[in-house]
């Protein structure tokens, strides 16, 4: 099991994973192209969308020391993927977030792990697409993932990095240490999302945005 796990360190074991992904990606694309959900001007907007998530997730507030940073609201940007598009490509956006962080900084213990860590915890921030009609919607929406990103994190810690728990309770520590970087970040774009100027911006981009592609 021990060179199982380690074979996915490796410069051959992370390429793997990254064709797999790409190859899993392809295939939502397609479906989603056939379904006419994913037009250029979605595919437009949602790159762009990407390109600032990855451009942010690099500028570190605060750094923990086992990974997981706070940065300037990056996880904004596939959340309002999500939300302007739909979850489908929310989730989309999401993968491909993931799938960067893979590429230019993975650290992968297990096939497992390295979903957890890098495509799931980005995808499900394109749950906001669920709330896209409800009152305060997007906020809503940020929360649900940014909560859904803190789970696939805490579980990831519970089963794959226990042993940094100490004498701790492993549950307890992966959900404090999860939520130590998430939750601050969190509550700064909240606020910012609850700031007129900052809404009515969003609100006009989407103005631009909207071709109707809601999954």
């Amino acid at each position: 099991m021990s060179a199982f796990n380690d074979f996915w360190s490796t410069p051959l074991g992370t390429t793997t994973a990254i064709v797999v992904c790409l190859a899993v990606l392809g295939v939502i694309a397609g479906i989603l192209q056939s379904r006419r959900k994913l037009t250029v001007r979605v595919a437009t907007y949602s790159s762009i969308c990407i390109a600032l998530a990855f451009i942010l997730g690099n500028i570190t507030l605060f750094r923990m020391p086992q990974g997981g940073s706070v940065t300037p609201c990056s996880m904004l940007f596939i959340v309002l993927a999500g939300y302007w598009f739909g979850p489908s490509v929310g989730i989309l956006a999401g993968v491909a977030e993931g799938l960067l962080g893979l590429i230019t900084g993975p650290y992968v213990v297990h096939p497992m792990q390295l979903l957890l860590d890098y495509p799931l915890a980005f995808a499900v921030l394109g749950i906001s697409g669920f709330f896209k009609n409800k009152r305060w919607g997007l906020q809503i929406g940020y929360t649900a993932g940014a909560l859904a990103r803190w789970l696939m994190s805490f579980l990831s810690g519970v089963i794959f990095f226990a042993s940094y728990a100490g004498d701790s309770n492993p549950i307890v520590y992966s959900a404090v240490y999860n939520f130590s970087y998430i939750l601050p970040e969190m509550v700064i774009t909240l606020i910012l999302l609850f700031l007129p100027p900052l809404r009515n911006a969003i609100d006009a981009v989407e103005k631009q945005v909207s071709g109707k592609a809601t999954a």
